[in-house]
């Protein structure tokens, strides 16, 4: 099983790598499809469906769909061009994308919520089409965003169990599909989860490669931070959230050096990293999956808790983190999810704090196992975490939740370097019961909106 680090960690624009980047992308995908047809089309048509449709327009899965539409994708997506063909679109119900000429689309009565009609294969179906000059559909795609900003076709998600089994999958040094699996090889090998991730990058990039993705991933995780940190106001929506970050930072940073600064405070610290990138992600900005936008502040705000606060630590040693936090991130989302609609917010903060925690449990000198033990402390105490976003929307609970996921990281790798890495609960059971307890779950908690806070507190 490989799966690049690059997969896990992609630049893109909030508020939800799965209602915001995946119909991008899924956008750009049928634009492809459809500059290869012999016939020319006269307007586009897209349809929403499951989780997409009743929290779509407070994830901005509307916006995301007109613009994967227009031709923009999420890695590349300049603000200004990007408000600059919406407006076009409102004024002319025209689409432009290259190559294709003007196509009508009225997002008034072309882009569908439906409500009533779930897709088969993912709770975040979408169908896009395009219409002849008498409005017939001619060609359509159903696609699914299935989290972390992946998009899948109907066919390919039908032949995504076969693929895991499949002899056709990239032929690396280190093919582990299982936490023991990684365990073994890195027993076997000498080597840390990092250097084996790290040689299995190797098969598709330069080290050169590697190294500067990785350090540009890092600097772009820090300048949402930074942005977060100084930037207040109101985040749009309509539930009047106040960005608290810059506010809680300079609090923060009067108090540095007062010697009687409670213990407890760094957990302040490390909320206040992760709250801002979130609050980032929730205002439409520029960030990281780290493997989710909804979980986007987890990751970064523990690796600045360690550059920051941590004696010895550097940035040096950015690739190792991350490398190490992929290799966790892989195997949650290979054998069960990261996926809020599919199995609640257990597998995007749940995961996220799992590869935080290994992360930080290598940094600080852990062995293979003490690592993979971290990982399993974090991922096991999110079990059960429900999706319910308060109208739909990337801010309540998700903004807080991502600090305590880094506060939980944080004392998962303290609580496994403190042992030799024997414990009770393998990191595979913990994986496992995520996927068992996601598949029954109630969809009222899968980023339906329809539970949860989402209806036990007032939203207007």
């Amino acid at each position: 099983m490989f799966l690049s680090v690059f997969d896990l960690f992609k630049v893109g624009v909030g508020p939800s790598s799965s209602h915001t980047m995946g119909p991008m992308v899924a956008g750009a995908r049928f634009l492809d499809e459809l500059r290869q047809q012999p016939f020319r089309a006269h307007g586009l048509k897209a349809s929403l469906h499951g989780s997409l449709a009743f929290t779509g327009k407070g994830h901005a899965t509307d916006r995301a769909t007109i613009l994967g539409l227009a031709g923009f994708v999420p890695a590349t997506l300049d603000a200004d061009a990007a408000e600059a063909a919406l407006a076009k679109n409102r004024e002319t119900r025209v689409l432009s994308p290259q190559g294709l000429g003007d196509l009508v689309f009225d997002p008034d009565r072309d882009l569908r919520f439906d409500f009533d009609h779930a897709l088969p294969g993912h709770a975040n179906g979408m169908t896009l089409s395009a219409t002849d000059a008498q409005g017939d559909v001619i060609f359509h795609r159903i696609y699914y965003s299935i989290g972390g900003g992946f998009v899948l076709t109907d066919d390919e998600l039908a032949r995504k169990g076969d693929e895991k089994r499949s002899d056709d999958a990239p032929k690396v040094p280190y093919p582990f599909s299982s936490a023991a699996e990684m365990l073994e090889m890195a027993a076997a090998s000498g080597k840390s989860i990092a250097r084996m991730k790290h040689d299995n990058e190797r098969v598709f990039r330069s080290d050169a490669e590697i190294r500067d993705g990785l350090m540009r991933i890092w600097q772009v995780m820090r300048d949402c931070m930074d942005r977060g940190l100084t930037t207040d106001g109101i985040l749009p929506g309509g539930l009047s959230v106040k960005r608290r970050a810059k506010a809680i930072h300079e609090k923060l940073l009067a108090e540095r050096g007062m010697n009687l600064t409670a213990p407890h405070v760094i957990n302040d610290w490390m909320s206040t990293y992760a709250m801002a990138v979130n609050e980032e992600n929730a205002a439409g900005g520029q960030v990281v999956t780290a493997p989710t936008n909804g979980a986007a502040g987890t990751v970064p705000a523990v690796i600045r808790y360690w550059l920051d606060h941590v004696p010895g630590a550097s940035e040096r040693d950015i690739p190792e983190f991350l490398l190490t936090a992929a290799a966790v991130g892989g195997l949650v989302k290979h054998n069960a999810s990261i996926s809020g609609a599919e199995a609640g917010c257990q597998a995007e903060v749940g995961s996220a704090s799992a590869m935080a925690a290994a992360g930080l449990a290598a940094v600080l000198g852990g062995t293979p196992e003490q690592v993979e033990n971290a990982a399993e402390i974090a991922l096991e105490h999110h079990l059960g975490m429900t999706c319910d976003p308060v109208r739909g929307l990337v801010q309540v609970p998700c903004i807080e939740r991502n600090g305590l996921g880094a506060i939980k990281a944080v004392s998962a790798a303290s609580l496994s370097l403190r042992g030799d890495g024997t414990h009770f609960v393998p990191l595979d059971a913990a994986i496992e019961t995520m996927r068992q307890t996601g598949r029954d779950m109630s969809d009222k908690y899968k980023e339906t909106s329809l539970g949860g806070l989402a209806v036990n507190v007032p939203n207007c």
